[in-house]
């Protein structure tokens, strides 16, 4: 678990994964939340759900980066893996 989360906090893994959700996030948000927003019925709750939103894509893109990083690590050859 600690090298998985090694992996998961490295600058480039985290710059990736909120590009992606806030792309992600806000094309999800305009379609779940959009009349809401347009009509001034944004509640506490509701914040909540739009920020909840916006974490699915950042974990799904940190799982696949970690997980391709793992994957790639696993079939490389000993003399190939760089520090």
């Amino acid at each position: 678990m600690n090298a998985w989360f090694r992996l998961a906090v490295q600058p480039n893994v985290v710059k990736r994964a909120l590009k992606f959700a806030f792309v992600v996030g806000m094309v999800l948000i305009s379609i779940n939340h959009g009349y809401a927003i347009l009509h001034g019925q944004v509640t506490q709750g509701r914040i909540l759900q739009m920020c909840l939103t916006v974490l699915v894509p950042y974990t799904v893109s940190t799982l696949s980066s970690v997980g391709a990083m793992r994957e790639m690590a696993r079939t490389q050859p000993l003399g190939e893996r760089s520090a």
